[in-house]
C-alpha cells in the first residue's frame, strides 16, 4: 500500500531539510544580491541583469500564452458541448454524418476522429448515458445568498440534471447560520437533481486539520456508501469539487464528460477548468481587482500549458480514482494543488491533467469592511503560497531507494514545483528594488559604470515589459462583466487606473504571502488551520455600512 499521507507531528531530517529549502533559497536569493553589492558591485549588477532577462523572457511568453489562451477560451465557449456529447452516443452514425463536414469550430477536427475511433470499437468507450456527475459543494459558514446562486448555476448547465448528484457539505463548527442554510438549501433543491445530499462535517475527527480538504473527504466517503446502494459503478462517476462560491459555464459538465469519455485513460486524469475571479468584481475594492485578474491571467495562461498544469481549486476526477486513493488529503490546507501530488505518486507516475477551456468563475475577496478585505485577500494568497509544502512531500518520495516514479520526470516536476514558489516570493522585490541595492549599500558602486547605470538599465527593461502590462489591461476589460447598474461610468475609469497599483500588490500581497508561508515552513511553525476566506456580497457590504453609520449617528 503506497503511503500517501503528510506527516502530522515529527519529520525526518530530510523532511525538513525540503520543508526549509524554498525559504533558504527566497532569502539566499535577496542575501546574494546584498553580499555581491558589498563586495563586487559588478558581479551585483551581473546577477541581477541575469534574473531580470530570464524574467523577461518568460514575459514574452506569457504575454504569447495570455492572448493564445484568451482566445481558446473564447472559441471554446462557442461549442455546443452538449450536442457533441450527444454524438458520442452513437459513434458510428455521427461519424458517418461528420466525417466530410469541414469546420473552423474549437476542436471539431479532433471531435471527428473521436468519433472515428469509437465507431471503430465503441465497447472500448463509456456509454455517456450512464455517466453521472457528482459535485461537492464545500462551505464553512456561507450566507445562503452566497451559496443559492452557485447550485442554481449547476441546476442551470445543460447537463441532464437527473444524471447530476450534488453533495452540500458543510462544517459542523459553521455555526447555526450554516444549519438553517443546509436546510433551506435542501428544502429549495431537493427535487432539482438525481439527489441532493446534505452532509455535516463533524469537528474534532483525529488526524484532520481544519481545512477543505477534510470536509470534501468526509463527503466523498458518504457519497462511496451511496452509490454503492444505488448500485451506481464507481467508473460511471465524475466528481466535480466546488467551493462554495464557484459558478460552473453552461457547458462546464458536458464538456469534462465529453473528455472523459474520449480519453481511453480516463482513470489517471483529472479536469482543470479556468478559474476567473469575476463574480463580483465591480465591487471588489481596486487592490482586490488588481489581484483577481493578475490570478485569472495566471488560470489562463496554465491552461495553455499542460505539462505543467496543476490542480487548482475546483476541479474533476473519477469516482474509481478517488475510492482507490480515499479522496483527498486530510492534513493539508491546499488540499487542491496537493491532489496533484497524491494522484501522481499513487498511479506510479501515470498521471496527469486535462485542461478544461471553459471557466468556473469564482468571486475576489470582498468581506464587508475595506480593512477585513485587505486582511482576508492576504490570508487567501498565503493558503496558496503555502503549496510550498509539497516540496518536502515530493522530493522525499524522489530521493528513495523506493521511489516510484521516474526520476528524471520526477526531478524535472520538483525543480518547477521549488521554482514557482521562489520566483513568486523574490523576483518582484529584486525586479522592483534590487537596482538601487548596490549604490545604497556600497559608497564604493558609484565609481563602478555598470552599478550606476544599474537602475536606469532596468527602469529601460520594465518599460519593454510594461508591453505584457498593457496586454493584462485590454484583455482584461474584454473578459468584465456588464457594469452593474448602480454604478456610473467613472468606475470603468478607476478600472484602467487600478493597474498603478500593481507594483504594490505584488510585492505587499503577492511576496510577502509567499515569503510568510515559506518562514513558517523554515521554523516548523505549520499552518494547520484553514483560513476561510470570507465571503460577502454587495448586499452584505451595503448592509454592514449602513448599519455602521446608524450606530455612529447613534
Amino acid at each position: 500500500m503506497i503511503d500517501l499521507e503528510l506527516p502530522l507531528k515529527k519529520r525526518t531530517k530530510q523532511y525538513r531539510f525540503f520543508e526549509m529549502l524554498p525559504a533558504l533559497l527566497s532569502y539566499g536569493m535577496l542575501i546574494v544580491l546584498v553580499v555581491l553589492s558589498l563586495f563586487s558591485p559588478l558581479a551585483a549588477a551581473i546577477y541581477l541583469l541575469l534574473l531580470i532577462i530570464t524574467v523577461l523572457v518568460k514575459a514574452f511568453g506569457i504575454a504569447a500564452h495570455t492572448i493564445t489562451g484568451r482566445n481558446r477560451l473564447e472559441r471554446a465557449q462557442n461549442v455546443d458541448w452538449h450536442e457533441r456529447l450527444l454524438q458520442l452516443e452513437h459513434p458510428v452514425k455521427s461519424y458517418e454524418k461528420e466525417k466530410n463536414v469541414r469546420s473552423q469550430g474549437f476542436g471539431f477536427e479532433a471531435h471527428k476522429e473521436n468519433l472515428r475511433l469509437m465507431a471503430a470499437d465503441p465497447s472500448a468507450f463509456p456509454v455517456p448515458s450512464e455517466l453521472f456527475n457528482a459535485v461537492i459543494v464545500a462551505a464553512y459558514n456561507e450566507s445562503y445568498e452566497v451559496i443559492e446562486p452557485t447550485i442554481q448555476t449547476i441546476a442551470d448547465t445543460h447537463y441532464d440534471s437527473d444524471k447530476q448528484i450534488v453533495i452540500f457539505t458543510y462544517e459542523a463548527r459553521g455555526g447555526e447560520g450554516i444549519e438553517k442554510t443546509a436546510k433551506a438549501l435542501e428544502k429549495r433543491f431537493k427535487n432539482t437533481f438525481k439527489a441532493f445530499l446534505v452532509i455535516k462535517h463533524p469537528d474534532g475527527i483525529p488526524n484532520e486539520v481544519r481545512g477543505k480538504g477534510a470536509n470534501i473527504t468526509f463527503a466523498g466517503r458518504y457519497l462511496k456508501t451511496w452509490l454503492h446502494d444505488q448500485g451506481i459503478a464507481y467508473k460511471n462517476v465524475i466528481v466535480t469539487t466546488l467551493d462554495c462560491d464557484n459558478r460552473p459555464h453552461a457547458t462546464y459538465f458536458d464538456y469534462v464528460t465529453y473528455e472523459y469519455v474520449v480519453h481511453e485513460d480516463r482513470k489517471h486524469l483529472s479536469y482543470q477548468p479556468v478559474s476567473l475571479f469575476l463574480n463580483n468584481i465591480w465591487d471588489a475594492p481596486a487592490p482586490m481587482r488588481v489581484l483577481a485578474t493578475g490570478n485569472s491571467f495566471w488560470n489562463i495562461i496554465s491552461s495553455m500549458r499542460p505539462h505543467t498544469l496543476r490542480n487548482f481549486a475546483s476541479h474533476s476526477q473519477p469516482m474509481d480514482a478517488l475510492v482507490e486513493m480515499d479522496f483527498w488529503s486530510t492534513r493539508s490546507i491546499v488540499e487542491d494543488g496537493h491532489q496533484y501530488w497524491r494522484s501522481y505518486f499513487y498511479f506510479n507516475g501515470n498521471y496527469s491533467v486535462t485542461p478544461i477551456y471553459v471557466p468556473i468563475y469564482q468571486d475576489a475577496v470582498l468581506s464587508e469592511t475595506y480593512r477585513r478585505t485587505l486582511k482576508a485577500q492576504f490570508m487567501q494568497l498565503r493558503r496558496w503560497a503555502y503549496g510550498a509544502s509539497d516540496i518536502p512531500y515530493v522530493a522525499t518520495r524522489i530521493f528513495t531507494k523506493d521511489r516510484n516514479v521516474p526520476l528524471f520526470p520526477g526531478l524535472a516536476r520538483l525543480f518547477r514545483l521549488i521554482d514557482g514558489h521562489v520566483t513568486l516570493a523574490s523576483i518582484s522585490i529584486l525586479v522592483a528594488i534590487g537596482g538601487w541595492v548596490p549604490l545604497l549599500i556600497n559608497s564604493q558602486a558609484a565609481r563602478d559604470i555598470a552599478a550606476h547605470q544599474l537602475p536606469e538599465v532596468i527602469s529601460g527593461i520594465q518599460q519593454v515589459a510594461m508591453f505584457g502590462l498593457f496586454i493584462t489591461v485590454f484583455l482584461g476589460f474584454k473578459m468584465l462583466p456588464p457594469r452593474p447598474a448602480r454604478y456610473k461610468r467613472r468606475r470603468t475609469i478607476w478600472m484602467v487606473l487600478q493597474w498603478c497599483l500593481m507594483p504594490v500588490t505584488a510585492i505587499v500581497y503577492s511576496a510577502a504571502s509567499a515569503f510568510n508561508a515559506q518562514t513558517h515552513l523554515l521554523l516548523g511553525k505549520y499552518l494547520d488551520n484553514f483560513d476561510v476566506t470570507e465571503k460577502a456580497t454587495h448586499a452584505s457590504v451595503a448592509r454592514a455600512r449602513a448599519k455602521k453609520a446608524d450606530h455612529v449617528s447613534e
